[in-house]
């Protein structure tokens, strides 16, 4: 498919086979709770997608991660919203390695080595929460910092081998201070239950993940920039930059798969499937020229890609009702996969920050106040 040929390309010169593999199984395979999408990624050597080459990993660009991302959307649109969890903690990771002299290299070099999935355990999913705010809370005791909290949903629950989770602890000044704490999945007090109950996106593994005091080596608890109030600071924009527009970049490429079976049906009007096949060529290039967007990553680019992230949102909507509308209601019917593809790519819209939320916060930045993120 032409909307996909490029993306797919790019997927198969940094991770050769996994497109292949997807592709020899159906839809459902994937979509599934235990669902093995996850290890084919990680023998596939997924997980080093960003790490720098100096590292071991690499070296994807922001790019490059839009095209990988899609390419998996349009196989699975599960592990394309799990891996972008993934790669959210590693962009973030190495912000922090080129700022830092600490062990994030260390970390960085291991998750290269040995293909290790990290999930995230900020705030995202908690209703009427900002997700600045930890689900974390932590506590200094005897050299080491102890983490009591949950995490739910949590994609990547199962598999992960690390857990990222933002904590709040005593700055230098006795102030409170946002950190970044990383848990081995294996630690004592660490467990997982079940949490996601809809066969939406079952295969992300978007379970509850709760941790028991958890003791966390000082060496593994990365401290940020003090910030004023929901203001950002620099690691925090970035890892914000990179999670839009992948996760954008995966619901359009389950969009574009859908878009696929109208382009591939003989009775559609062909007025509509010109219609859908440019809306997700105009998504897609408008996702990609905000990934390649010049400039150090600051409050202006992620504006820029919120601004991104919801004109996407809005296409796949478009996408969506003119695609199902135009296969008719015996496609819907007999095709569990434009069912199922049309329910998860609404999903997007859940995904922080909320449009909603972020109306005056934009409207003020575009007006010369600051981008805050409630």
């Amino acid at each position: 498919m032409r909307l996909l040929d490029e993306a797919r390309v790019v997927l198969d010169e940094v991770l050769p086979g996994l497109d292949k593999r997807l592709a020899e199984a159906p839809l459902a395979t994937w979509e599934q709770p235990d669902a093995p999408g996850l290890a084919v990624f990680k023998e596939a050597g997924g997980p080093a997608l960003l790490v720098p080459q100096e590292h071991g990993g690499l070296g994807g660009d922001l790019l490059t991660a839009t095209q990988v991302q899609r390419a998996i959307g349009s196989r699975s649109p599960s592990l394309a919203v799990a891996t972008t969890m993934h790669h959210f903690s590693m962009a973030s990771l190495v912000e922090l390695a080129t700022r830092s002299s600490g062990m994030e290299w260390m970390l960085l070099t291991a998750v290269a080595r040995d293909s290790l999935l990290v999930a995230s355990g900020f705030a995202e999913g908690r209703a009427g929460q900002g997700i600045l705010t930890p689900t974390m809370t932590a506590t200094e005791r005897d050299g080491v910092v102890v983490l009591n909290g949950t995490k739910k949903p949590c994609s990547l629950a199962r598999s992960m081998d690390l857990l990222s989770a933002s904590v709040v602890l005593p700055g230098a000044d006795g102030n409170p201070q946002l950190a970044i704490a990383v848990v081995p999945a294996s630690s004592p007090g660490v467990s997982v239950r079940p949490f996601w109950n809809t066969p939406s996106l079952a295969g992300a593994e978007s379970d509850e993940v709760t941790l028991t005091d958890v003791e966390v080596p000082q060496n593994l608890v990365v401290r940020t920039e003090l910030v004023d109030g929901d203001r950002l600071d620099h690691l925090q924009t970035v890892g914000f930059v990179w999670f839009e527009l992948l996760m954008s970049a995966s619901y359009l490429g389950a969009a574009t798969a859908l878009a696929d079976r109208l382009l591939g049906s003989t009775s559609a009007d062909v007025g509509v499937q010109a219609q859908v096949a440019s809306t997700i060529r105009a998504a897609t290039l408008l996702v990609e020229g905000t990934a390649t967007r010049p400039g150090a990553i600051g409050e202006d680019r992620l504006a820029d890609v919120l601004v991104c992230r919801y004109a996407v949102q809005d296409a796949i909507t478009r996408v969506l009702d003119l695609t199902i509308e135009a296969l008719g209601g015996m496609a819907f019917i007999s095709s569990g996969e434009v069912a199922y593809l049309a329910g998860a790519c609404r999903a997007l819209a859940f995904h922080p920050p909320a449009r909603h939320r972020m109306a005056s916060s934009l409207r003020d930045y575009f007006t010369g106040g600051p981008l805050r993120v409630p």
